[in-house]
């Protein structure tokens, strides 16, 4: 691993919590369907490992929105640049993200899909930081709270690099300003 890279979570500890929230989510939803939503592209590995982990029938589709830009912090503005590929009446809806921090996203996702007439709207992140948070959001599936870190791995990114990483990192914050 780069000196500009600090392991935050291993992959042991993120593989032993996302086995806990599947069995959670599990036990919530007994004997119905979830429809799993990824919000690309960070959270598509933890969706990956999110579906395998539930012991239920469960559906899979994709949005993708921008707030960030190549930068590290968010302009405020969510612009859906992917949208869902079907309808989501009736369904049990979980909307899978890498990462909650402001909270501007999130709310702007549940309340856009709220609006499609879903029987419910739950969210599931692998990573919260609440220090950053500008809006509140009630998130009812967390892996892990985290400081106010710049992280990478594990889907994350910065600038489309370190999504292949295994753990999660605390990305040096020189190394975003060097243009790493």
């Amino acid at each position: 691993m780069s000196k500009e890279l600090t392991t935050l979570l291993s992959r042991d500890q993120i593989h032993d919590r996302i086995k806990e929230m599947g069995a959670q989510i599990t036990a919530d939803y007994q004997g119905q369907q979830v429809h799993l939503i990824c919000i690309l592209k960070g959270a598509s590995l933890f969706l990956a490992d999110l579906a395998r982990a539930i012991d239920l029938p469960v559906s899979l589709d994709f949005m993708a929105v921008s707030s960030y830009g190549k930068g590290t912090k968010t302009t405020g503005e969510v612009r859906i640049t992917k949208d869902l590929d079907a309808a989501i009446q009736n369904m049990n809806v979980i909307i899978v993200e890498d990462i909650v921090d402001t909270g501007l996203t999130l709310n702007y996702l549940r309340g856009l899909l709220e609006n499609r007439g879903p029987r419910s709207v739950k969210i599931a992140t692998l990573l919260d930081k609440p220090s950053r948070r500008i809006q509140p959001v009630t998130v009812e599936y967390v892996g892990f709270t985290i400081p106010d870190a710049f992280v990478v791995g594990y889907g994350l990114d910065y600038a489309e690099r370190y999504r292949n990483l295994r753990d999660v990192c605390v990305l040096d914050p020189t190394a975003t300003s060097a243009g790493a």
